[in-house]
């Protein structure tokens, strides 16, 4: 048996994620209680959300005035938040707070006295309108200079940042995201509505953030599809009972152990998203690789060398017989070839470590692509 950090590779506020499956937050519902009763099946949750200042507690009052949904009511933010994180200490569960504030200085103030222990989930999500009235929750979808001020606000405290946002309701979801990682995000929370993969992969072509798929994701082949059109981790809302969360997370565990590599991408030729590079081959004819290169702005020179580069010494810089005489140029493991398979054969290297160097190899390439390179991701 793999450990958590060997199966998934995550790590999250300096901590091993033992699952990629998390908790969304449900105001009023998803509290540290909650979160205990699934915590043997889930890496991360988000209490909340939590409103952090007197114009978002009104508009919480409100809401739970008119009787049409819950909300946490408290008068004190800190002491109550600082009671629900103590009581999260007591599981291996990653602990985030989304939060809905209304100024910079609303959301530092608590991460000041909260200090860096838990993951921030800024809520940019919430369509409430008593919400986006006080400013939050949508709203800054729709003014994303003010969201980028509550990012480096937190960052300024040295904790880690998470956005929890709405597909669709800012003008470009691709402009957007590439601003909250430049501005400091650490993950990027977000919920696909009716948008689907397509989105996705659009999300992760634009941002290295960690990234986490919310909507509707209960079954393993739902997530599986998620997971291999660019998210990190899903997260689960209103049907985070203890058995869809179960489900998913030992389906999940048993794919890891027997593939390699969880949430490996699509081949780019099948639809892949940014990191499926790793697979590709030369580009010697016209495929979908030349116009991906374009777009990130690598010239094909530059990607043959950094590959090559980057598999020197390892385990991939073999394979002769191969088409072009190396396993860093050779394709996923469900895409039968037996110059590939008979490579690995001799060089004694398994199905699932070949898929692991592989995510090795992407992870370099995903660096080289968003630090030094300038893109810019249409498809």
């Amino acid at each position: 048996m793999m450990d958590a950090f060997e199966r998934f590779g995550l790590l999250i506020n300096d901590r091993v994620v033992r699952t990629p499956v998390a908790i969304a937050s449900m105001a009023g519902i998803v509290d540290a209680g909650y979160v205990l009763e699934r915590a043997d099946h889930i890496g991360i949750a988000f209490i909340g959300g939590y409103s952090i200042d007197g114009p978002t507690m009104d508009a919480a009052r409100a809401i739970a005035s008119s009787g049409d949904r819950k909300e946490f009511i408290y008068d004190a933010p800190v002491i109550e938040l600082k009671s629900q994180i103590d009581l999260m200490a007591k599981s291996d569960v990653i602990p985030g707070i989304n939060l809905r504030g209304s100024t910079p200085e609303s959301f530092s103030t608590i991460a000041r006295t909260l200090g860096d222990r838990i993951v921030y989930e800024i809520d940019a999500h919430c369509q409430q309108p008593a919400m986006i009235a006080a400013g939050c929750g949508e709203f800054y979808l729709k003014h994303p200079e003010k969201l980028l001020a509550v990012i480096r606000a937190l960052k300024s405290e040295g904790v880690t940042v998470s956005v929890k946002i709405r597909a669709g309701v800012a003008d470009d979801d691709r402009t957007l995201v590439g601003e909250l990682w430049k501005a400091g995000a650490d993950i990027l929370h977000v919920d696909l509505m009716d948008f689907g993969t397509a989105k996705l992969r659009q999300i992760r072509n634009a941002c290295p953030l960690v990234l986490i798929a919310n909507n509707s994701i209960t079954t393993f082949d739902r997530m599986k599809d998620m997971l291999s059109h660019g998210a990190d981790l899903v997260s689960v809302a209103r049907q985070s009972d203890i058995r869809t969360l179960a489900g998913l997370d030992a389906a999940i565990t048993r794919y890891a152990e027997e593939e390699g590599w969880y949430n490996a991408p699509k081949q780019l030729c099948r639809g892949g998203d940014i990191r499926s590079l790793t697979f590709c081959c030369m580009p010697v004819k016209e495929c979908p690789l030349i116009p991906a290169l374009t777009r990130i702005g690598m010239p094909k020179e530059t990607y043959i060398r950094m590959k090559l580069e980057a598999v020197r010494g390892t385990q991939l810089d073999t394979g002769k017989q191969t088409c072009f005489g190396s396993l860093s140029w050779c394709c996923k493991t469900s895409s039968p070839c037996m110059f590939r398979d008979m490579t690995l054969k001799q060089a004694g290297i398994s199905r699932k470590e070949y898929m692991r160097l592989k995510r090795d190899l992407s992870d370099m390439i995903m660096s080289r692509v968003f630090h030094d390179n300038t893109q810019d991701e249409t498809s």
